[in-house]
């Protein structure tokens, strides 16, 4: 019997008519539903035209329903079959990995993105569809963008028929409107509680999440604000937290609280997720806290909640492309989401948000999550777009391009495992080519391509049952509980009777009966528990593969450090295949959280592209190191010293050498530093020719101006027996002929009244000549080089500064007479006239008497 009364009073049923008007124009639409309003449940049986009767009854249309979570895949079929007055798999149905629930009368099917879109490249037509709506989309998972972006293909070349609908509480409307082609946007007003905003910080401060650390002061805060929420207000509690170690957590700091405490996450068994969805008609009849992760933001309705308790944090995927790290990290909570989960607590009556943080701190928190193309991983992506036919997926609309060092590391390593064949000069690190059979399959198996090649290849050598065991550990990470030993987590996995068990062992059926695996042998295979889990790891994960260097640490062949908890088993082994690791942003090395024991051969086969062999000569340590090396990527196999290394490389490492050490290599000495004080002078003051010789031009140019020397040098001491005056001189501008006017343009030495021919120093802004005072007697002129007054250090008779001038001619009118007076009585025997402009200058003393 269907729910009329429920359905005829879900707010998003008076949009309903402006959406069918929008999709009747255009094909295309986008539905902005506040949460709670019915657009997961009302619009699809309506377009399906399974609502209404007689005349009002609209023709059957099948529609696809595409949820970013299985979790809320389910709930939605659910609710609408019980809308219905049915059982799910009637006429309305789901689809996730793992689990269908369809018969042959089903109309409306909700699936996953990820499930829809491997239909998608089975059937591109979708034979038989004729709307999909895409809900959540604000949540930009990039299996959504990247159905969407499909969607759009289809409609464009093969189906201008299907339709299609962008369904969310909250999203960029304008933005999925161009992306639709202008398609209109039909708004639907909800049923608005009021939520009231309570702020409630912790009272001391607490450290900022990094990585997957969250302090736990901040949960032992949390929890109490629950506990305090509980006390001050009425109805059941949702409380959002990050991840699932945090909701652990939190649960067990509210064993005594006086209610029913529920985690729901995706890794939450079904029959608890069905409870939490329940209400507390489900349960004991009690209060409910409901500790959730941001599956609860949009996706589904929790019935009795009154109250939201956010801790302000959610995780999102980053991606270490120089390391090859991919990981969740914590980050603060968007305004957006914020909002989403504050509004879950007004769904069905009035209500309260206690949010764990100051009300200063909320203007500077992100508009919008991170779209998932902008930070994860693209390797999956990048395997979809081949295969639909557009590998530099420049032909697909989407609502934000993928970054391109990204998308370019990602052809990389589907080039590495097969998936695409490489192109070169493409500009993507060798990769982005045409799909290959292989990358077909690998697509196929509904597995992120490291994890696929892993089974592809592993399957014929260890079995497939074995090697989908360990694969479908790996496509969901254990629990930290399983500890950080695979091949351990695998032996718990299969006798273990906990959620995380039961999905796994789900997982390994579907892997099993892969037709892609057909070939495969399909036999229990061979080897040890721990081989066979280092084995898929390391075929999973090549660049991962590491070697021992010293207690609890590894060096992996991609170059990053490795480093192992206290009292873990795998702290002794030489090799690892490391399959889960973490590098925090202040750390030197990652933390493996998940490894098996390998060894060398293993490592060798895994990671054979990463094997390279030959001369090595380099600057290292202060000086030119020669040696034959075997290495794995960043790992030393074998090392041998070189006796002749080959000249050419010798030179290129004396290079580098001077590159990081700076000139101070070679010799500098008083005549060569002069030389180059006097051509940076010239340089300065006429340009033209004249070469510039400051640190970075001299490194720039080093082959140049120190050849043929350098060709001869083979180690650090050779460079510091290098003359660097003589070498300076072949930059001189020989060609022009300026150079034989060295001497005369910026004299070494400049000949005075006395006789004395005095150096000047070029090492400053200004040419400087330092001469005794009596020295100059008679001369009415400051000395010029290229044009330029020097600039006199006029000395005492002791060699000490007494004036400093660049105008002779006013320092013997005007300065000289205060410097006689200072200094006659000190040196009597030194001539002091009264007129130095025309008295004799001397180097000597005054004749005795």
């Amino acid at each position: 019997m269907i729910r009329d009364d429920i359905l005829g009073s879900l707010p998003v049923h008076t949009a309903v008519p402006a959406l069918e008007r929008a999709l009747d124009a255009h094909g295309c639409a986008v539905l902005c539903a506040p949460p709670g309003t019915g657009k997961t449940t009302l619009v699809p049986l309506v377009l399906a035209g399974l609502l209404g009767d007689g005349s009002a009854r609209r023709p059957v249309r099948r529609v696809i329903v595409a949820e970013p979570r299985r979790i809320a895949a389910r709930a939605a079929a659910r609710r609408m079959a019980w809308l219905l007055g049915e059982r799910v798999g009637e006429r309305v149905g789901f689809t996730v990995r793992g689990e269908r629930a369809v018969g042959r009368a089903t109309v409306v099917e909700v699936v996953t993105t990820g499930v829809l879109l491997q239909r998608l490249q089975r059937d591109q037509e979708l034979a038989g569809v004729d709307v999909v709506i895409l809900d959540e989309c604000h949540e930009r998972h990039l299996d959504a963008d990247t159905v969407a972006a499909f969607l759009l293909d289809v409609r464009a070349a093969l189906r201008p028929e299907l339709r299609l609908v962008a369904a969310s509480a909250t999203t960029d409307a304008a933005g999925w409107a161009r992306l639709l082609g202008d398609a209109p946007v039909v708004e639907a007003r909800g049923v608005s509680y009021p939520v009231e905003v309570v702020w409630a910080p912790p009272v001391k401060p607490v450290r900022p999440p990094h990585g997957m650390r969250v302090d736990p002061a901040l949960l032992t805060h949390v929890a109490s604000v629950v506990r305090r929420a509980l006390a001050e207000r009425d109805g059941d509690v949702l409380c959002f937290l990050p991840g699932v170690g945090e909701i652990g957590r939190v649960a067990g700091l509210l064993g005594d609280a006086g209610a029913e405490v529920l985690q729901v996450h995706g890794r939450a068994p079904a029959d608890v997720q069905d409870a939490v969805l329940a209400g507390s008609a489900g349960s004991s009849g009690g209060r409910r806290v409901v500790l959730a992760t941001a599956v609860a933001e949009s996706s589904l309705t929790v019935p009795g909640v009154r109250i939201v308790v956010d801790a302000g944090l959610a995780r999102e995927p980053r991606t270490d492309h120089a390391r090859g790290l991919s990981a969740l990290t914590t980050v603060r909570v968007s305004q957006a989401g914020a909002r989403q989960r504050a509004g879950r607590a007004g769904r069905e009556a009035p209500g309260a948000v206690y949010r764990c943080w100051m009300e200063a701190e909320d203007s500077r928190l992100a508009r919008f999550p991170s779209p998932e193309i902008k930070v994860a991983d693209l390797a999956a992506f990048a395997l979809q777009a081949a295969c639909w036919g557009d590998p530099s997926a420049a032909g697909l609309a989407l609502l934000d391009p993928p970054p391109a060092g990204a998308l370019a590391a990602a052809r990389s390593v589907l080039v590495a495992i097969g998936a695409v064949e490489a192109v070169e000069g493409d500009g993507s690190g060798g990769g982005g080519g045409r799909v290959t059979e292989r990358g077909v399959r690998m697509a196929r198996l509904g597995l992120h391509p490291r994890l696929a090649r892993a089974l592809l290849d592993g399957a014929p050598e260890v079995g497939t049952r074995r090697a989908a065991e360990v694969v479908a550990l790996l496509s969901e990470e254990p629990p930290r509980s399983y500890g950080d030993d695979l091949a351990a987590a695998w032996r718990t996995a299969r006798r273990g009777e906990d959620g995380y068990a039961a999905r796994w062992r789900q997982e390994v059926r579907r892997l099993e009966r892969a037709p892609e695996l057909a070939s495969s042998a399909g036999g229990r295979g061979s080897g040890s528990d721990d081989a066979v889990a280092g084995l898929i790891a390391a075929l999973a994960f090549p660049e991962r593969v590491a070697r021992a260097r010293g207690e609890g640490a590894c060096l992996m062949v991609s170059g990053t450090g490795g480093e192992l908890g206290e009292g873990s088993r795998l702290r002794g082994a030489p090799w690892l295949a490391v399959a889960v690791a973490d590098r925090p942003a202040t750390a030197a090395s990652a933390r493996v959280r998940l490894a098996a024991v390998i060894d060398e051969d293993t490592a060798r086969l895994a990671a054979g592209r990463l094997l390279v062999a030959g001369e090595e000569v380099h600057w290292e340590d202060g000086d030119v190191v020669a040696r034959e090396v075997e290495r794995l990527g960043a790992v030393e196999l074998s090392v041998r010293a070189l006796r002749a290394p080959d000249a050419r490389l010798v030179r290129a490492a004396l290079l580098d050498g001077l590159r990081r050490e700076g000139l101070g290599l070679l010799r500098w000495t008083r005549d060569a530093q002069g030389l180059r004080d006097r051509l940076d002078f010239l340089h300065r003051e006429l340009g033209g020719g004249w070469p510039d010789v400051s640190d970075a031009a001299l490194l720039a140019r080093a082959d140049a101006w120190l050849e043929p020397e350098l060709s001869r040098a083979r180690r650090r001491s050779d460079l510091g027996r290098l003359d660097a005056g003589q070498a300076l001189r072949r930059l001189l501008p020989w060609t022009t002929g300026e150079a034989a006017r060295l001497d005369e343009l910026a004299p070494e030495r400049i000949e005075v009244p006395s006789g004395s021919r005095v150096r000047v120093e070029y090492g400053g802004p200004q040419p400087v000549l330092a001469v005794k005072l009596q020295e100059l007697f008679g001369l009415g002129e400051t000395p010029r080089v290229a044009g330029v007054p020097v600039l006199v250090h006029l000395l005492s008779p002791a060699g000490r500064p007494a004036a400093v001038t660049a105008d002779l001619a006013s320092f013997w009118r005007e300065g000289y007479r205060a410097v006689r007076a200072e200094l006659r009585g000190r040196y009597p025997r030194h001539p002091w006239p009264e007129d130095p402009s025309t008295a004799v200058p001397t180097r000597r003393l005054n004749q005795r008497r």
